[in-house]
């Protein structure tokens, strides 16, 4: 596994790299790459209903040539202060902060000297742009604004709204360890639950559109496609970091002491009892004309440092599962940016507002539901029936996916223009 750039370059490069390098997660990058992947593929998709009629622009007054307020320069070198603070207590410290980034950023640790020359460098710059933009007289003008201009926004509203409510639902579903350490659950970069963030992320979304006058059921079938993409190359971050977020026991297969992955002999029961007793497995070794990997991963250097040490390795993430387990972030990642395409092309052939985003609701909870059938999730108690939350959810979005499909008729698919001023076009 690679649960940073120091481990992937050195898998790449075969070669000592930076200590530093071990900063940046390549969990983070995976992250970073889908918000990108999913910001184009939406784009595209507001551009054209925006050609159809779909979608109008909001109309804006801006003021231009006014110069920067008080408040817009201590904001401005408050926020330098936060960046300086924060990467100078980095520097001459790396080994202590490269084990957890999220933990650093979120404690009261960093350098108070190098805050304040960012404070200052970053007010001067802030003023002195505003002396440049400066007018003599101030003018109001009315500036169009089309959906897709709006990307950056929709994109921070979906970062923010969706790791919200993948924290929040990962700690319902983690609730005993939440309690333990709150602090520690929240600003881990593992330990995430999508359904949750997705359902924050919607109820985001809508707010968001209300404000700027976009119709909601409009932005939900652009921003399905993409929804898709990202989800499933963030799952590849999830492999490539080896967070935990992986499937139940395959006890067909157990590591080696230097990590690597092998297939299970008779001598290896005992060790395997011991360590998956009591914990859910099966027993099922790849067919012969797939890789073994594919049934059974030990997920070596791992970031959450679970199992055992491995020979021969020093400082961080040194450590591999003993036992196999179903490489999950994989099946999802293989399922969701397949369906993504699906999407694509099924995205002209749905012609009805909110089909798209129905048919999204399907494939996820489906691939979702049949997923959690070998991963490790905490159930409920239901008597007869032992659901976990994200079998619960699928099922809501299958029945919502289904419901809209069937029984949803958008009677004005176009929306009206607002706040259309007879001059605008001059």
């Amino acid at each position: 596994m690679y649960p940073d750039f120091r481990y992937l370059l050195q898998g790449v490069f075969g070669q000592g790299v930076p200590q530093w390098l071990g900063l940046f997660k390549t969990f983070g990058l995976m992250v970073a790459l889908s918000f990108i992947a999913a910001a184009m593929a939406t784009v595209r998709e507001l551009r054209r209903k925006e050609q159809q009629g779909l979608l109008v622009p909001e109309y804006r007054k801006v003021v231009l040539g006014k110069p920067y307020t008080v408040p817009d320069l201590i904001l401005a070198a408050l926020t330098g202060f936060l960046l300086g603070f924060k990467i100078g207590g980095v520097i001459g410290h790396t080994a202590d902060v490269a084990p957890d980034p999220m933990g650093y950023l979120f404690s009261t640790n960093g350098n108070v000297i190098v805050g304040i020359v960012g404070a200052i460098l970053l007010g001067a710059n802030k003023y002195y742009e505003g002396k440049k933009q400066e007018l003599p007289e101030p003018k109001e003008v009315v500036q169009r604004i089309y959906p897709h201009q709006l990307i950056m926004e929709i994109v921070m509203v979906a970062a923010v709204g969706g790791l919200a409510g993948a924290k929040i639902f990962n700690a319902f579903e983690t609730w005993s360890d939440f309690v333990q350490h709150p602090i520690q659950n929240l600003t881990s970069s593992s330990g995430l639950t999508f359904l949750g963030g997705l359902i924050v992320a919607t109820a985001s979304f809508y707010f968001f559109a209300k404000q700027h006058g976009i119709p909601f059921r409009h932005l939900c079938d652009a921003a399905a496609p993409g929804i898709m993409l990202a989800y499933g190359i963030g799952r590849l971050g999830c492999q490539m970091a080896g967070d935990g977020d992986w499937g139940i026991f395959n006890t067909a297969y157990v590591s080696t002491p230097n990590g690597a992955t092998r297939l299970a002999t008779a001598a290896d029961q005992a060790d395997i009892h011991t360590f998956v007793h009591g914990m859910d497995k099966a027993c099922v070794p790849a067919p012969a004309w797939l890789p073994d990997w594919l049934f059974g991963m030990t997920y070596p250097h791992n970031v959450g440092s679970e199992g055992r040490a491995i020979a021969g390795c020093s400082g961080d993430f040194c450590n591999v599962l003993p036992v196999g387990v179903f490489p999950t972030p994989v099946y999802e990642a293989i399922a969701c940016i397949g369906l993504f395409f699906v999407l694509w092309l099924l995205r002209k052939r749905l012609g009805g507002t909110l089909q798209v985003f129905a048919a999204y609701l399907i494939f996820a909870g489906l691939e979702r539901f049949l997923v959690e059938q070998v991963r490790v999730n905490y159930k409920y108690d239901w008597g007869f029936l032992h659901p976990t939350q994200a079998e619960i959810l699928s099922v809501v979005m299958i029945v919502a996916g289904a419901g809209l499909l069937l029984f949803y008729k958008d009677k004005n698919p176009f929306p009206q223009q607002k706040n259309v001023q007879p001059d605008l076009e001059k």
